[in-house]
Parts: C-alpha cells; sequence; structure tokens
C-alpha cells in the first residue's frame, strides 16, 4: 500500500485472529476499522489498543450476514478515514461439535449466513469500492478460511469446514475476477489455532490437545496467523494473487 495512512477493514475485530490482525496493522501505521457484532466493550479496547499502537481505529457494528448493515459499515468507516485499502474478510462462528445427521437447521442457516454470504457481502463491497474500473485505486482482499476446508471436520464441524471451503472458492474465483481491477485476493487457512472460538464450539482444550498432535507439536497464536495476513495485506506480497496459505504447524 502506497497511502501514508493505508485504511483497512476488518471484521470480528473484537477478539482472536481479528484482534491480533489489527493491533499488528496499528503497529504499522494503519487505520483500520474495528468490526464487532455484540460485544462492544471488547472492540473499543481493541480499537485503544490499535491506537496506542501508532494506528487509528474506529469501532464499526454490524452483523455481516446483514446486506444493510454491511454497506453502512464500509460508508461510515470511508467517511472517517476515506478509501478503504484492504479487507480482512474474517468474521466466522462455529457451534458445538456433533455429527451432520444431529444438526438443526437454524444452525445449518446461521452458520452459512455468517460465514459464507457474510463473507460474500463483505467482499462484493470492497470491490465495488477498490476497483479501479468503479473509480477505486485497487487494494488487497485477505479471506480467512480454516484448514477445515481441506479437512472436512468430521463429526465436529462438517458445516463450518463446507462454509470455509466456499471461502477457498470465492478466493480463487475473486483473484481472477479483480485482479485485472487492482485487487489481490488471498486467503490464510489457519489450523488449531489457541483462540476463543473453540470455547464456542464447546471444546475450550480442543487447541492444545490436538496442537499437540501437529508436526509443530503446538498449537498455534492468533498472532503467527496475523503476521501473514499482515504481509499478505502488503507490497511484500504484490505478487501474490490466488494463494491458499496454509498456517497450520504442518497439519
Amino acid at each position: 500500500m502506497t497511502r501514508a495512512q493505508p485504511v483497512a477493514l476488518i471484521t470480528g475485530a473484537s477478539r482472536g485472529i481479528g484482534r491480533a490482525t489489527a493491533l499488528k496493522l496499528g503497529q504499522a501505521g494503519w487505520a483500520v476499522g474495528v468490526n464487532y457484532t455484540r460485544d462492544a466493550l471488547a472492540a473499543e479496547q481493541t480499537a485503544a489498543e490499535v491506537e496506542c499502537a501508532g494506528g487509528r481505529a474506529l469501532t464499526v457494528q454490524a452483523d455481516v450476514a446483514d446486506e444493510a448493515a454491511v454497506i453502512a459499515m464500509f460508508d461510515t468507516l470511508e467517511r472517517t478515514f476515506g478509501p478503504i485499502d484492504a479487507l480482512v474478510n474474517n468474521a466466522g462462528i462455529v457451534a458445538h461439535s456433533m455429527p451432520l445427521a444431529d444438526m438443526d437447521y437454524a444452525r445449518l442457516k446461521r452458520m452459512f449466513d455468517v460465514n459464507v454470504l457474510g463473507a460474500y457481502l463483505c467482499a462484493r463491497e470492497a470491490a465495488r469500492r477498490m476497483s479501479t474500473d468503479r473509480g477505486g485505486h485497487g487494494g488487497a482482499i485477505v479471506n480467512v478460511s480454516s484448514a477445515a476446508a481441506r479437512l472436512g471436520s468430521p463429526n465436529e464441524y462438517v458445516d463450518y469446514a463446507g462454509s470455509k471451503g466456499a471461502i477457498d472458492t470465492m478466493t480463487l474465483g475473486l483473484a481472477k475476477e479483480l485482479g485485472p481491477r487492482a485487487i489481490r485476493v488471498n486467503a490464510v487457512r489457519p489450523g488449531l489455532i489457541d483462540t476463543e472460538i473453540h470455547a464456542s464450539g464447546g471444546r475450550p482444550e480442543r487447541a492444545a490437545t490436538l496442537g499437540a498432535q501437529t508436526p509443530a507439536g503446538r498449537p498455534g497464536t492468533a498472532e503467527e496467523v496475523a503476521a501473514a495476513i499482515v504481509w499478505l495485506l502488503s507490497d511484500a506480497a504484490s505478487y501474490v494473487n490466488g494463494a491458499l496459505l496454509d498456517v497450520a504447524g504442518g497439519r
């Protein structure tokens, strides 16, 4: 990014990988939109830490599965900081471990509404605003997928795995679609990362237990994934487009 203070929107930035990415971008001098759905206090804390690190920050509440809320979120960020340079499509949910046969409709609908529709809506808005053929100046999108997209998560989260498979496919297609319009699109696929998402799935010990079985011998950290995201956003990755970058300790 060549602007003096580039602007990024990070969805789901109040915790975990999103929060770690916001802090790293703050350290690099970015202006960061800190999106959250419910936890305003955590989002405000993230924003404060971004500013302490040297960046600027704005908290923006929006459910990414709500089209009107997504559009308003982008509008608010651009009114405050100017044209957007980057999107980190990070917001996502998981639910309790169980085989598909035991999952109800409400769970499946919410999983795909947030993880797939939400990611598509945010990518669409970023494309509309950054594409050079629409008056934008280009930029970068990093989608946060998961190693589950290639592992399948049987008897645990096949719905989550499927939603992340859709993110991989979107990444590949958009990289070809938006590359000629000066937007690079890549994805990171985290493995067993020590974040709060495992607790929300009913297994707070999952990362530590299964992480010990990886070739790396441990779970990863949110900061390690954030480092990959920030690299993909940077000019150092200027010829990287359509990549699915595993950050999974060899799993």
